[in-house]
């Protein structure tokens, strides 16, 4: 039986099976820290440098272990890249019969069920929505999965796809007349039997919420659980303790009660009319949020607005409309599903009007067409807690960015990990060599009315020396939108934006662009690998500290300075560390590759809690000067 140290050795097993390897001590020490814990059945927290290869490092003392292990990624991307890249390469290094299974969330798999009731009510559809149907049925019959990831003929955004995928709510369970067909069903089962399961964040947030429930459950029990890029949790399972309803659900039950009408009723022509009222409700109320994307505080829109008037005229409809479903619920399990969902709703929707508990925020989210009204809490780590104490696990959290200058203390009080040990282990890569960190100081404070100007000449300068080659992170959408068409005439370089297309769409173009230059927010901030000289500049317009009128930090905050703390310090800062490490985090991706991070906002110089966030960046070497920006780009790497 080969131990850690056999398989990551510099003459040790992966040497021989990957091409160019190089052995990297700080991965040994995470893969052997990993096994210890695992065999010990202990909490472990580890954060592992750029480059220090942590896929690898988690995975060989896993399967090692000989327990059913869990591993939790990111993005349903990285599942698959875990298990079309990776481990294929640790099965044949390792040389072990393990049977291992992705699972996503049941939006990731085609629901023939609904895909057949697509078909019926194919006299509705636009010309496209047939077009996309058609592809969908020829490939239902080739497909093993029911992964409509494998379904590239289509538009990932194509609407069809809700109409062939099934949600919590208008899923039929065992009562679906297909149910022994069903992909979803079948890729639990898959899971329930697999030594290895590779999952998401979002998907095991909901398994702890349906077994909180008693709903049962979508994963199975493991020894233990692996959450890679774990620095997404405490926002994630804030989202997912939370309770949700939105405009989407709602206008869904009622093209679902037309579909069940027609298929098990027929004889309510009084319906559609209540439909049609129903329909115009959610859309009024829809419109007082304003025409924006934005983040409300549900209270002040409740108080200035007329949004208890509309919500009073909403419940009439409700009330309505589940009297129609209750006198016939007994024909038929669609519409049996549907008066059970309205129910729900309503249920919901009058709960949430009237709490006014204080350890509950309540806010609205302004998206496109759509609203969602949402119950958070104020503190996760208890709730997240108890939740994962059902699983009986050992448990790993890792990724590049979790630690405040290696203090871990602003992730273990979001999560209740105060008692976990942990570890840092740093790049293995050389930054003194291969960067610069370039703080220009003479650029005006970000709130300065000269500093749009002073930043776009600045960025035009410093794409002009590394010849594009460039991300531009924004911490805002805004800024985004007024700096796009500054810089495109501007810059003679090609320039790829963010929303453009989707991301991997964007990333591929700019890796066979020349000279190319990409802008982009949020999602660019992490999870972007580009190596190579394609990227050698990374620009930051501001220390990406959170909005404060977003009404969830708003209350968290609030809170905290109620319990007699510093929320500035306590929070925000390191917050924004964390954000700003992964961030920089986009430069190095090789041993080879070489560049310039520069971050716009001298606050990191002149405040005291820049020093902070400087201690929790790579040791790359500090410059003022755009000349010695100029020096690095004519020196050969």
């Amino acid at each position: 039986m080969k131990t850690v140290s056999d398989v990551f050795a510099e003459d040790g097993a992966l040497s021989n099976m990957i091409e160019g390897f190089q052995y990297r001590a700080e991965q040994e020490e995470m893969a052997n820290s990993i096994a210890t814990a695992i065999a010990e059945g202990k909490d472990l927290i580890c954060e592992a440098g750029t480059g220090t290869g942590k896929t690898m490092a988690y995975l060989v003392p896993a399967l090692l272990s000989n327990k059913k292990t869990i591993v939790s990624t990111g993005t349903r991307h990285l599942q698959d890249q875990l298990k079309q890249k990776d481990l294929p390469v640790v099965l044949d290094t390792l040389n072990l019969p393990v049977t291992s299974s992705v699972l996503k969330g049941r939006a990731n798999y085609l629901c023939l069920n609904r895909m057949n009731t697509a078909i019926h009510d194919s006299g509705n559809l636009t010309y496209q929505q047939m077009t996309d149907l058609h592809e969908v049925v020829n490939w239902s019959t080739q497909t093993r999965t029911g992964d409509i990831n494998e379904l590239s003929m289509i538009e990932e955004n194509t609407s069809i796809r809700g109409m062939i995928t099934s949600t919590t709510e208008n899923c039929l369970g065992q009562s679906c007349p297909d149910y022994e067909s069903c992909f979803v069903f079948k890729n639990r089962k898959a899971a329930m039997e697999a030594d290895l399961v590779i999952t998401n964040h979002h998907l095991l947030l909901a398994d702890m919420g349906l077994r909180e429930s008693g709903f049962g459950e979508v994963l199975p029990l493991a020894d233990c659980i692996i959450f890679d890029e774990a620095h997404q949790l405490p926002e994630l399972a804030s989202t997912y303790f939370s309770r949700t309803i939105s405009s989407r659900q709602l206008l869904e039950l009622a093209t679902d009660v037309k579909i069940a009408d027609r298929e098990e009723a027929g004889d309510m022509p009084e319906l559609n009319e209540v439909l049609t009222h129903y329909e115009k409700q959610v859309r009024d109320i829809r419109l007082l949020f304003g025409r924006q994307d934005r983040r409300i505080n549900w209270q002040e829109m409740w108080a200035n607005s007329d949004l208890s008037k509309e919500m009073a005229a909403y419940f009439q409809i409700m009330q309505t409309l589940l009297d129609m479903l209750n006198a016939v619920t007994e024909r038929g399990k669609l519409l049996e599903n549907c008066f059970e969902r309205l129910k729900v709703f309503y249920d919901f929707l009058e709960g949430y009007i009237e709490t006014d508990k204080e350890e509950h925020i309540r806010w609205v989210e302004v998206r496109g067409l759509h609203f969602f009204l949402n119950q958070t809490p104020i503190n996760i780590a208890q709730t997240f807690q108890q939740h994962l104490r059902s699983y009986n696990s050992s448990n790993i959290f890792t990724s590049a960015s979790l630690a405040v200058n290696q203090d871990f203390s602003h992730f273990d009080k979001q999560l209740g990990l105060e008692d976990c040990d942990n570890r840092v282990w740093d790049s293995p890569f050389n930054y003194q060599q291969q960067t610069r960190l370039y703080l220009p100081l003479d650029l005006p404070e970000p709130n300065h009315p000269d500093f749009f100007t002073a930043f776009i000449e600045r960025t035009c300068e410093l794409i002009r020396l590394s010849e594009g080659h460039t991300f531009i992170l924004f911490t805002s959408h805004a800024a985004l939108n007024r700096a796009t068409p500054k810089l495109r005439s501007l810059i003679e370089f090609p320039i790829l934006v963010q929303g453009d297309g989707p991301r991997s769409e964007l990333l591929n173009q700019f890796r066979q662009t020349q000279h190319a230059v990409l802008l982009g927010t949020s999602s660019f901030w992490e999870g972007v690998d580009v190596k190579g000289e394609a990227l050698s500049s990374v620009i930051i317009d501001k220390l990406p500290f959170a909005s404060p009128d977003d009404p969830v930090l708003q209350a968290r905050l609030n809170y905290m300075s109620k319990q007699g703390g510093n929320p500035f310090m306590e929070h925000q800062v390191p917050q924004a560390a964390i954000s700003l490490k992964q961030g920089v985090g986009r430069l190095i991706r090789d041993v080879n590759d070489r560049g310039v991070c520069t971050i716009c906002d001298k606050r990191i110089v002149k405040k005291t809690y820049g020093r902070r966030l400087l201690k929790s960046l790579p040791p790359m070497p500090v410059v003022h000067e755009l000349e010695s920006i100029e020096q690095f780009f004519q020196k050969p790497g």
